[in-house]
């Protein structure tokens, strides 16, 4: 964990962390609910996987072990080791500090209850770094109806944090975070399932990022601006509403398409729409692709340049509270096979997923080039690919 203590904390870290990691994770939840079929517990499985971020200057890789093993067919247990070792020289680090190296570790463990056709599930999740620490629990039920057609599920997540600051040993803060999430999915014919989410979260505390800062005008300065402190509110709730729907095609093939909108206090409104075809070849192997488009307005105390020092209560720099845009283009394979060298296993799959995706900001810019006049910078933009490479095995 060698961050120093004249590193600033990358945003895209904390992009790549909180919200590209939640969209894959929010990906495998809905495609397991589109699939439900009736209440059933997970299969005995475990699973490895390497995972990699390459963009904008920042590298995360890692690995991530899963193990699930249930018991009577009444209960299923499960425990995740999952870890990011990040790289950063991003915009963002260049331009204020010094490039810098860290470490996450997360461990997760739950188990799952079934009774009739009432499933219930509860885990434990705890994230250390250098300078943050969380602890998260989170409860879920869903109960199947009709004939098993209509599943409706809810859940709710606490989480408490605790932010530090390397080189600073009196700084320290807390944030409290709880989510409450409502789902049904509904079987509509043989091939088309259709699945309803609402998710609401409430943050309170210390929400942004210690090192970030602000930059101002200043006339005195040599590049003609400064920099001070971000100041953000200690309060946020937000709310998210998705319709996902997946139709299976004759020749066992599969689309899937998803919206999902979402706005906070803090001004920020935001939608996606993700399109993906699944593609079985035979002897195993599955094919998919997938396209996702996704569009954010700003936070309304969002500047990339204030006017003056302390300009306003509130501000920040952050550029994933700017305005933007991204284009993701994903691909992936699955193979499915008989480990014959382990007759342990009943079967095992590889998988590999790539996703490109293209960033382009409308109101942060780009101060990397320093010929232009403060303020009118090109706007900045990046691409960066995206890496999952995983095998399971069940038994």
């Amino acid at each position: 964990m060698a961050a120093t203590s004249s590193c600033q904390k990358n945003p895209q870290h904390e992009y790549f962390r909180l919200g590209l990691a939640r969209r894959l994770a929010g990906l495998v939840l809905s495609a397991a609910a589109l699939t439900a079929h009736g209440a059933i517990l997970p299969e005995d499985r475990a699973d490895v996987m390497y995972h990699g971020y390459d963009g904008g200057g920042l590298e995360v890789i890692g690995p991530s072990v899963l193990v699930r093993k249930s018991y009577k067919d009444k209960v299923s247990v499960w425990a995740n080791y999952y870890v990011d070792m990040i790289t950063s020289a991003s915009i963002d680090v260049v331009t204020t500090a010094s490039e810098y190296t860290e470490e996450r570790e997360e461990k997760s463990i739950g188990f799952d209850y079934l009774r009739g056709r009432t499933f219930m599930g509860l885990s434990y999740t705890n994230s250390e770094e250098s300078d943050y620490s969380s602890d998260a629990i989170r409860f879920g039920i869903s109960q199947d109806f009709f004939g098993d057609l209509t599943t409706l599920g809810i859940s709710y997540a606490r989480s408490r944090d605790t932010v530090t600051r390397n080189g600073d040993d009196i700084f320290e803060e807390d944030t409290d975070r709880q989510s409450y999430r409502f789902d049904i999915t509904q079987i509509l014919t043989k091939n088309l399932v259709i699945n309803l989410n609402y998710e609401g979260i409430t943050d309170e505390g210390f929400l942004n990022n210690p090192y970030r800062q602000v930059r101002y005008v200043d006339s005195d300065a040599a590049r003609g601006y400064s920099y001070e402190a971000e100041i953000y509110p200690r309060t946020k709730t937000s709310s998210a509403t998705a319709i996902r729907a997946m139709y299976y095609l004759p020749y066992r093939a599969s689309l899937k398409g998803e919206y999902r909108y979402y706005t906070d206090t803090w001004g920020i409104d935001a939608f996606n729409a993700e399109v993906a075809y699944t593609h079985p070849l035979g002897k195993g192997i599955t094919l998919e692709v997938k396209y996702r488009f996704y569009d954010q307005t700003a936070a309304d105390f969002y500047s990339d340049l204030f006017p003056i020092q302390n300009a306003q209560n509130f501000m920040a720099r952050d550029k994933e509270l700017a305005s933007y845009t991204t284009h993701t283009v994903g691909a992936g394979i699955s193979y499915e096979f008989k480990p014959r060298w382990l007759p342990f296993f009943k079967k095992a799959e590889a998988n590999l997923f790539v996703d490109w995706i293209k960033f382009d900001y409308a109101d942060f810019r780009d101060v990397r080039v320093t010929s232009a006049a403060p303020g009118t910078e090109p706007f900045y933009d990046f691409d960066s690919i995206v890496l999952r490479a995983y095998i399971s095995f069940w038994y």
